[in-house]
């Protein structure tokens, strides 16, 4: 049994995993409906978004940079707040989310198989096959999670991207549409659907848990981040403007699936199974990199005593086992238990994805604390103009988080949520670091003690010569 995570993830394999877990189903709902509300100007708030998303990946890549450990969000945090903030922000900010969100993800692709493709099966049946399979296919190692996210996301994007083309370039067999000939209807009011174009790149730091097994975490974690967020805007703009030419802006606004609409106005029967192979495709890109991601985040966690041991046990391909089948069980249950098929899935969704926004404003803060705490460290990747990005990323979570829905009394229930779910991450984490760890809630771990074996790997390979480990890394 191996003792220690290989290295053999790839660039491509890295940004499949970055795109894979953003462009999801309820990415493409939001996608629709943004341009459903705001017309072409929603790209307004497509850039807003991008923006502070790119902010993320300044804050993730610099910190994935000076410890680039498979904990993620948690290490991270453990030099700059201590052990209890980083479990507050991996249990809230992913575990969370992972269930409620992930497990909604999953019922969608039992969904269209039994509603677009008409076969008579139970939906629930086909959405744990789809977990299972993906669960099982982890197992295996990082090669196999990285062909199977490859070929996911290569086939997602492409087919967006080829949807798109043949409908801005007139070749679909629908009949456009006469929309409003105004770029942006809705003036700077257009910025209040910041927080629904939010949703279209949030989750791209989810390639950081994969550093121990990325061959060079401090070139390829940035990049990927970088060319994901990039490759997610250029693919959900030319889908985005092909929808408004054939769809009418109130149905996209209202629909539940604006996506699958907006293909089916572009080409008829055949457009709705080309966008229900897309959905099924997203779907299984998003959990496979959940299952992924999530399981190496608890694998690092039960090493340094915050989860229980368990979770530490590799199989014989290096992969943590336990953490990847607890993952995957816990979809299973929430399909089973049909939490997923509720009316108020998409208020969990949503207090899980505000419990991520506290998790992002965590990483900022540690980037600040970080560079004034250890001013002279080695970053592979370094946040240009100093806390710039940091300030304004804090900013704008804050005003995502307070413009998260529109309807005043689901914005209530979300925040009911997020108090509930804050509130048992807080005292989850408070009793486990104060009574199992035995340790003050907010004491820091040295930072050379989590980089020390990161060190002894890269003195026994080429990255030790690499332009981007000398001197203060590499500023963009």
């Amino acid at each position: 049994m191996s003792k220690q995570l290989i290295r053999s993830l790839g660039l491509w394999g890295a940004v499949a995993t970055a795109v894979g877990i953003v462009v999801s189903s309820s990415a493409l709902v939001s996608l629709g409906q943004g341009f459903g509300i705001g017309g072409k100007g929603f790209i307004i708030a497509m850039l807003f978004a991008l923006f502070l998303n790119l902010c993320v990946a300044f804050s993730f890549s610099e910190l994935s940079g000076i410890i680039p450990r498979a904990g993620g969000i948690n290490h991270f945090t453990l030099p700059a707040m201590g052990p209890f903030v980083g479990m507050v922000a991996v249990i809230s900010g992913y575990v969370l989310v992972t269930i409620f969100a992930g497990s909604a993800e999953a019922a969608i692709s039992g969904f269209i198989v039994t509603e677009v493709f008409s076969v008579k099966i139970n939906p629930v049946l086909v959405s744990i096959v789809v977990v299972l399979f993906l669960g099982i296919s982890n197992l295996f190692g990082v090669k196999v999670f990285s062909w199977t996210q490859t070929i996911l996301t290569t086939l997602l994007i492409g087919s967006t991207v080829t949807l798109g083309i043949i409908g801005l370039t007139g070749n679909a067999t629908g009949t456009p549409v006469t929309n409003t000939l105004d770029f942006n209807p809705m003036g700077w009011g257009v910025l209040s659907l910041t927080a629904l174009a939010f949703w279209l790149f949030v989750g791209v730091e989810f390639v950081t848990p994969l550093a121990e097994e990325i061959k060079k975490p401090k070139i390829y974690i940035p990049l990927s981040m970088i060319l994901g967020l990039v490759i997610i805007f250029i693919a959900d703009l030319i889908f985005g403007f092909a929808s408004i030419k054939y769809a009418p802006l109130e149905g996209l606004a209202e629909s539940a699936s604006p996506h699958v609409d907006a293909a089916k106005a572009m080409l008829g029967d055949t457009g709705l199974i080309w966008m229900g192979i897309v959905t099924i495709l997203a779907t299984s890109s998003t959990l496979n990199t959940l299952i992924s991601s999530i399981s190496r985040m608890l694998y690092a966690m039960a090493l340094e005593g915050q989860m229980p041991k368990v979770f530490s046990k590799l199989n014989r391909w290096g992969i943590p086992w336990v953490a990847i089948l607890f993952m995957s069980l816990l979809f299973v249950f929430f399909l089973l238990i049909g939490i997923t098929n509720s009316s108020s899935i998409t208020t969990f969704i949503l207090a899980g994805c505000l419990c991520w926004m506290v998790a992002y404003i965590i990483a900022h803060l540690n980037v600040i604390i970080l560079r004034l705490k250890y001013p002279n460290i080695k970053r592979g990747f370094k946040s240009p103009f100093g806390f710039t990005f940091q300030i304004i990323g804090i900013i704008g979570m804050l005003y995502v988080i307070f413009n998260i829905f529109p309807d005043p009394t689901i914005k209530m229930n979300i925040y009911t949520y997020t108090i509930i779910f804050l509130t048992l991450t807080v005292v989850y984490s408070f009793c486990w670091v104060k009574f199992v760890m035995k340790k003050r809630i907010f004491e820091t771990t040295p930072i050379e003690v989590l980089t020390s074996h990161t060190e002894e790997e890269e003195g026994e390979s080429e990255q030790l010569n690499s332009p981007i480990n000398e001197g203060k890394g590499v500023n963009i």
